[in-house]
């Protein structure tokens, strides 16, 4: 049985116990899981270890922890959303220089560790609603979740070329699915997916694995 791991932050984490493998948390690993069990029945295995508010650096001080000793053949990480969050929120987040270098080390360190995994990477992405609009206080706020989740969508992309990783792309699909759909339909706030958005990332997911292992 081939062990799939899921990274990242609270898109990834949705809830799932801290004290039970067994179950994936209501977001898109539990999609996937649902989708490849019914195809290949018990081929493959699923283990999720986001975590609500992590950045980049966050998921590097733990990527020997939760990853790498755990030997999965299968990697995918969704993180950056919260390198810009932290920053509008409390002055805490992470350049887009340094979420590249690190984002580039913690590669690296499971390159090394496990040779042979096979590693995704997820497209960080943000839409313009509750969370992340502008206000009168913060009359800037949507510019700078926009920019900055963009210029970290870049870095996530460069890193997936530089390592010749398949890379998932988000941010247009989540465009033009509330174009059709409206945003309320794939997220609460702006950050966090709705079912219809854990849904959308989901397929990407499943499509993404399918055309490339």
């Amino acid at each position: 049985m081939k062990k799939i791991l899921f990274q990242g932050d609270s898109i990834t984490d949705c809830g799932r116990p801290m004290n039970d493998d067994k179950y994936l948390g209501f977001g898109y690993p539990e999609f996937v899981c649902g989708e490849m069990q019914y195809k290949y029945g018990g081929e493959y295995s699923f283990l999720n270890r986001g975590i609500s508010g992590n950045r980049v650096t966050d998921l590097f001080a733990r990527i020997k922890s939760d990853a790498i000793n755990f030997k999965p053949d299968y990697l995918s990480i969704l993180i950056g959303v919260n390198d810009v969050w932290h920053e509008i929120e409390s002055n805490n987040g992470v350049s887009t220089e340094n979420y590249e270098k690190i984002y580039s080390m913690l590669i690296e360190t499971v390159l090394s560790e496990l040779s042979d995994i096979k590693i995704m990477i997820m497209e960080p992405f943000v839409l313009k609603y509750t969370a992340t609009d502008s206000t009168e206080e913060q009359p800037q706020r949507w510019n700078a979740f926009y920019n900055g989740v963009f210029e970290k969508a870049a870095a996530a992309k460069r890193i997936s070329e530089k390592y010749t990783l398949p890379f998932i792309t988000l941010q247009a699909k989540f465009d033009e699915a509330a174009k059709r759909i409206g945003i309320e339909s794939l997220t609460i706030d702006g950050v966090h997916p709705s079912p219809g958005g854990h849904k959308l990332i989901a397929e990407e997911w499943l499509a993404a694995f399918e055309k490339n292992f």
